[in-house]
């Protein structure tokens, strides 16, 4: 079998209103975002780099109860960025709460307005 080279192009999340999402994501997080074609419903894209996070305003067919309130225990979108002490700032601000990475890396775990696990890695 020939060796195939990935990389991640996106991830697309699902969210309940686009309006309270581009406030976690844009406003608090900060995230870049970017011109999204007219796909036939409300959603907003966000470039990291070579690679996107795609929000699509959708009915969810997933629970957004009764997940693990660790998000490392959960699906979830890893970011990575310089520093988490300015992160941790922002989300403690912005009453987002949040919790340290179990295996002691520097990384932290929070979840948008509709349950999305996102992990935020620091890379030093």
């Amino acid at each position: 079998m020939p060796k195939i080279n990935y990389t991640l192009n996106h991830a697309s999340l699902i969210i309940s209103d686009i309006n309270v999402s581009l406030t976690f994501y844009r406003d608090v997080l900060g995230l870049q975002q970017v011109d999204r074609p007219n796909l036939g419903f409300p959603g907003a894209w966000f470039q990291l780099g070579d690679q996107q996070i795609h929000l699509l305003e959708l009915e969810n067919p997933d629970p957004t109860t009764g997940r693990p309130v660790h998000g490392g225990r959960d699906r979830h979108v890893a970011l990575n960025v310089e520093a988490l002490a300015p992160i941790k700032d922002i989300l403690d601000k912005n009453g987002i709460v949040y919790t340290m990475s179990i295996s002691g890396r520097k990384a932290l775990f929070c979840r948008d307005p509709d349950g999305n696990a996102i992990e935020i890695i620091e890379q030093s």
